[in-house]
């Protein structure tokens, strides 16, 4: 279809309208659009009608099916069928499981149906779209930022030119730049003019270079496509022309401070995140979630989370690839309520993970995350090594492929042991888990309890409007909860070795300055016969790289 989502959705909205109408003649209506259409935007108007007091039902829904008989100077898109009827009832979903021959007069397209209630999403079952934005969450993910004007990219050398080394204090402004390619594949030697709190008469006083770079190429653009548009928007670019379009203000505040944190590609192959340097800026195909902390990027990277995101932020484009959604895949996300050792084990596992990447990727500059993961896939799939091509065995051999593998099904009993459940749960049963999980959430924060991801930036600035008492109470109970914990696990040293390493990990993230073994053992019931283990444990962290030493006291070593 040519028509933009907009327009299909109008009519898609006007027709449910009609068919609600007492004394209309219309039985039903149905309509092939985009595969977009169950994206969360234009979901957004289904869900209006599928759970209005009159309400309508999906009889037949198709979420995504190929356009056959395409050229090659066709767009490439893939589509969806809906049918709606008027009532409460149930409907078929037809999911395409196989395809072929699509460029010919006989496509072979193998379809299976599933009866029962059709969602939103175009999908039958766990209703995941009914899960809400959870306060917890609050101001933590954000989009990158968004330039309006190639101009702003430049190379190192451009940078230089531009007086990168030579002009005091730029090097704020001229920062490192990442996109989704860069992360999937490999970096480009980019970097990105960010003028972010500097007005136009500041810029030309003290970066002389760069501004006149930007008039030649950032302004002159805004100001034709100002004239072109009319757009209020366009305008207001025109006018800040030095600036990005969408600069982030409030992603700027939660990573200030931060020595690094996640990102995700908004639409990827796979879904993963990593850890990035505070000084990269992400480009506005990046979701960007503000955290340092090992344990957020395991939780996200555990198939519990990845299970949510796959099934919230739906598939997108002729490559189907997965898209991220901060509103649907983060905002209502649940995550556990793990204990010090539990999230201390998970950090621990995360680094691993996020540390071997790196490490494989600066090794081989054949390797990229997209190809790590095209073979871990395969692998899962039951492919064996024997019948590997010969190109995902160098990769298979040279990103240790295996231990990839190793570290991600510890990442994932472990965080399912957070969550309290088992480790092989289907996929249904996570979703289900889940969206029960938000509601219980979500009631607990109209209490006033919430489970902040960062409270100490996030209660100063997203707490106001909460029921003071409430509060109060709810923060009496997790404090009681929180000593009960500490009680627990107070008394003695952990005798599993995992646990051990947890422990201490733990407290060096909570020291502020390096600790020895004595010190740590300190914090626990006969610390003479633990301070032993405890030195093995750290003597095993350093040779990791997990930890720095001068031989004697031991700290965290930071992974961008």
């Amino acid at each position: 279809m040519n028509e933009s989502a907009d327009f299909v959705m109008y009519w898609w909205d006007r027709a449910a309208e009609i068919l609600t109408r007492k004394g209309t003649l219309l039985r039903r209506f149905g309509f092939v659009t985009t595969n977009s259409i169950s994206q969360v935007f234009q979901r957004r108007v289904m869900e209006k009608h599928l759970n209005a007091k009159k309400p309508i039902s999906l009889v037949m829904a198709i979420n995504d099916h190929p356009w056959t008989k395409a050229s090659e100077e066709a767009a490439q898109v893939r589509i969806a069928m809906t049918v709606g009827e008027a009532g409460m009832q149930d409907g078929v979903l037809r999911e395409v499981i196989s395809e072929a021959a699509l460029d010919t007069d006989a496509p072979d397209i193998e379809l299976r149906e599933i009866a029962g209630r059709v969602n939103s999403d175009l999908t039958v079952g766990i209703d995941i779209t009914s899960a809400k934005a959870l306060l917890s969450n609050e101001g933590v993910c954000s989009p990158g930022v968004k330039l309006h004007g190639p101009g702003f990219i430049v190379t190192s050398n451009e940078a230089s030119l531009l007086g990168l080394g030579k002009r005091p204090g730029l090097e704020k402004h001229i920062r490192p730049y990442r996109n989704g390619r860069d992360l999937a594949a490999r970096p480009r030697d980019v970097m990105v003019i960010d003028l972010y709190g500097l007005n136009s008469d500041q810029t030309r006083a003290s970066f002389p270079e760069v501004y006149q770079h930007l008039l030649s190429t950032v302004k002159i653009q805004r100001e034709k496509e100002a004239i072109r548009s009319g757009s209020k928007d366009s305008q207001a670019y025109a006018k800040l022309w030095w600036i990005f379009g969408k600069p982030r203000q409030e992603l700027r505040p939660a990573l200030d401070g931060l020595e690094r944190y996640i990102v995700t590609a908004e639409t990827t192959k796979h879904r993963v995140f990593q850890f990035l340097d505070a000084s990269i800026l992400p480009d506005n195909m990046l979701l960007a979630i503000a955290s340092d902390d090992a344990h957020n990027l395991g939780v996200l990277s555990s198939r519990v989370h990845v299970t949510w995101a796959l099934r919230a932020g739906g598939w997108l484009g002729v490559g189907n690839d997965p898209r991220y959604s901060k509103s649907r895949c983060f905002d209502p996300f649940p995550f556990p309520r793990a204990n010090n050792i539990q999230k201390q084990e998970i950090r621990l596992i995360a680094e691993e993970i996020d540390t071997h990447r790196k490490r494989v990727l600066a090794e081989h500059q054949h390797l990229t995350l997209t190809g790590l993961y095209n073979v871990l896939e395969s692998l899962r799939a039951g492919t064996t090594l024997d019948t590997l091509a010969n190109e995902q065995r160098t990769i298979f051999e040279d990103g240790f492929v295996l231990i990839l593998e190793e570290l991600h099904d510890r990442l994932d009993a472990a965080v399912a042991q957070a969550y309290g459940w088992q480790v092989d749960l289907s996929d249904e049963e996570i979703l289900a888990r889940l969206v029960a999980l938000n509601k219980e959430r979500a009631a607990e924060e109209r209490r006033g309890l919430v489970r902040w991801l960062r409270p100490d930036y996030q209660i100063p600035r997203f707490a106001k409007g909460l029921d003071k008492q409430a509060a109060e109470e709810a923060g009496m109970q997790v404090a009681a909860q929180l000593d009960v914990t500490a009680k627990e696990q107070k008394p003695s040293f952990p005798a599993n070795a995992v646990e051990q390493t947890a422990a201490v990990f733990a407290a060096l993230a909570q020291a502020s300055v390096p600790l020895d073994a004595a010190a740590i053992a300190a914090q626990f019931r006969k610390a003479k016969a633990s301070e032993t283990k405890i030195a093995g444990v750290l003597a095993s962290l350093a040779r990791l790289g997990h930890v720095t030493t001068d031989g004697k006291e031991f700290a965290l070593r930071r992974v961008a």
